[in-house]
């Protein structure tokens, strides 16, 4: 029985790693700017806003120091240093939801004894959609350097699982760090 527990456990703990491994980044670059400007000094953009029904899960203000966090850690990692004022570039984030409908597709099948043809309707398929991302602007022209984004849902998420999560999505962001 200790033998089928520590395979369950090990297969996930892989699952969980594998999990935070894979996670898709999709990254765009303003080429031009990158080049001119050095971001020796980083300074936060501006924080969470609002009181929407979200901010007690998704954008709640422990989730918010966890980001900022994960991503002052990166940022010193590539060389930059936070200030509060005379920043070379500012720093964005979000963390957002939404459901994502996928339409309703036809399938083809046999009738019932009319022969192949028209069968029926898969249903609408919705899932929730999580994203984190991080935005670097120049700080004088305030023009948009860098956007960075995961897939990642924290919905219902808080404490250290969250924090994970967090950690994990920024670490991957980060891979496309233009510096």
């Amino acid at each position: 029985m200790s033998l089928i527990r520590t395979a369950v456990a090990t297969m996930t703990l892989a699952c969980a790693l594998t999990a935070c491994a894979t996670l898709r980044v999709t990254s765009s670059v303003n080429a031009p700017l990158v080049r001119t400007v050095q971001c020796h000094t980083v300074a936060w953009a501006g924080s969470f806003r609002g009181n929407g029904p979200l901010l007690s899960t998704i954008a709640n203000p422990v989730n918010e120091s966890f980001l900022r966090a994960a991503i002052a850690t990166e940022l010193s990692a590539k060389g930059s240093r936070m200030v509060t004022a005379d920043a070379d570039c500012l720093v964005g984030y979000g963390i957002g939801a939404r459901n994502v409908v996928e339409g309703a597709y036809p399938y083809w099948g046999w009738g019932w004894g009319w022969g192949p043809g028209f069968a029926g309707w898969y249903g609408p398929y919705v899932y929730r959609e999580g994203i984190i991302a991080v935005d670097l602007y120049d700080a004088r022209s305030r023009q948009a350097l860098w956007h960075a984004y995961v897939h990642q849902d924290l919905f219902g998420l808080t404490g250290q699982k969250a924090e994970q999560s967090i950690e994990a999505a920024v670490s991957a962001i980060f891979t496309k760090y233009p510096g």
